[in-house]
């Protein structure tokens, strides 16, 4: 009989019993009837000695308190997690990532936005997962519609670093009548600065001088966002 306590035996999908595999219910029930640690099964394949590769998955949902903490994960930290290495991690970082750019793809025409609700379902989703405040812009055509979103800053967004030349340079180039920035909170917590209302008074001057109006500051936070126009902080 073959020796399977080697440390090179692995479990497979296959090995599970009938109605434990992942596969088998996707392929009978559907992806929908999947929990998520099953849907990272599939896409993890394989466990290891004394863990299968469900227990894997839902281990890593546990680490890092649910999908979203693990879309956030570095990609160096997952390539060390026990049963996981570099394939696997790449292979997980590469489907969170498919994923991220599916919610924010637009299956028909560019979306339009008409309230600070627009932008949130848009952008914030994706930007309230992120570990880092980034700043973007939302280039807007004449009918509100957006041409292209646009990352100025990573990091700190405050009047001393944010350069208010840097947020219009894209909208010059495309021609845009106005603009709305974003940026998210990775504390949660969506209330603005004083740094923010600076940042958006500072803006909103520049684009009087431009032209080009500066139609909001949305700030995103953990499921909630504020909008800074319709606040009334650093707009006139």
């Amino acid at each position: 009989m073959a020796d399977t306590s080697s440390e090179s035996y692995h479990l497979t999908i296959k090995e599970l019993p009938a109605d434990e595999r992942p596969r088998e219910k996707l392929r009978l029930r559907g992806a929908g009837s999947l929990s998520t640690a099953e849907l990272l099964a599939i896409i993890l394949s394989t466990g290891m000695k004394g863990e299968t590769v469900i227990d894997i998955a839902q281990r890593l949902l546990v680490e890092h308190d649910g999908l979203a903490g693990l879309a956030r994960a570095d990609f160096e930290d997952l390539r060390r997690t026990r049963g996981l290495g570099e394939a696997k991690a790449a292979k997980l970082k590469a489907s969170l990532e498919i994923a991220r750019r599916l919610s924010a793809a637009q299956p028909h025409e560019r979306p339009q936005i008409k309230s600070p609700e627009d932008v949130y379902l848009l952008l914030g989703s994706e930007m309230a997962m992120l570990d880092q405040e980034q700043l973007r812009v939302l280039l807007l055509d004449t009918k509100n519609r957006v041409m292209r979103t646009v990352t100025v800053y990573q990091g700190s967004v405050n009047s001393a670093q944010v350069r208010v030349a840097e947020l219009f340079r894209d909208a010059i180039r495309a021609n845009a009548p106005s603009i709305i920035l974003t940026h998210n909170h990775p504390s949660g917590d969506p209330e603005p600065s004083s740094a923010d209302a600076q940042v958006t008074t500072e803006a909103a001057r520049a684009g009087d001088l431009l032209g080009i109006d500066v139609v909001d500051h949305i700030v995103i936070g953990d499921g909630r966002f504020t909008s800074l126009r319709r606040e009334g902080r650093g707009f006139n």
